[in-house]
Parts: C-alpha cells; sequence; structure tokens
C-alpha cells in the first residue's frame, strides 16, 4: 500500500477511543491520572471489545489515562 493522498481512510477504532476518553476527561468524568479500566466501568458491555484493542496496543490496565491520551498515531506496525 502506498501512502499518496489516500490517507482518508476510516477513522482507526483507537482514534475513536482516544477521542471519547478525552471527552471524558474534559468534563472530569476521568482525571488523566486515573487508572484505563476505569474506563470500563462507562464502557459496560463494549469494555471487552475495548479492553483487548488497548492490550494489543501494550497497554496495562494499571496504565494512566493520560498515556492512552498521549498517543499520536495509532497506525499498525504490522
Amino acid at each position: 500500500m502506498t501512502k499518496d493522498g489516500m490517507s482518508q481512510q476510516v477513522i482507526q477504532p483507537m482514534v475513536k477511543l482516544q477521542r471519547q476518553v478525552r471527552k471524558l476527561v474534559d468534563s472530569k468524568l476521568l482525571k488523566p491520572t486515573d487508572s484505563i479500566w476505569k474506563i470500563a466501568l462507562l464502557y459496560g458491555d463494549d469494555w471487552s471489545y475495548w479492553k483487548q484493542e488497548l492490550l494489543a496496543y501494550d497497554f496495562t490496565m494499571q496504565d494512566p489515562v493520560s498515556d492512552l491520551l498521549a498517543v499520536d498515531s495509532w497506525e499498525d506496525e504490522e
């Protein structure tokens, strides 16, 4: 695959999660220092999917939310 102007692809799921988590932090529902597992309380049934995605990117459930928000790119490096 080439990257010549074809970057208008579907938004990566992790980008969506990151945006949603940023909104939760902005609205004070989460603190940047909270552990990622606290997101589970807000996601309910969808959490198992997101947990697998986060684990695939080498996050642990004890990592602070700020680590998730600090990611600049979710490109798959496979």
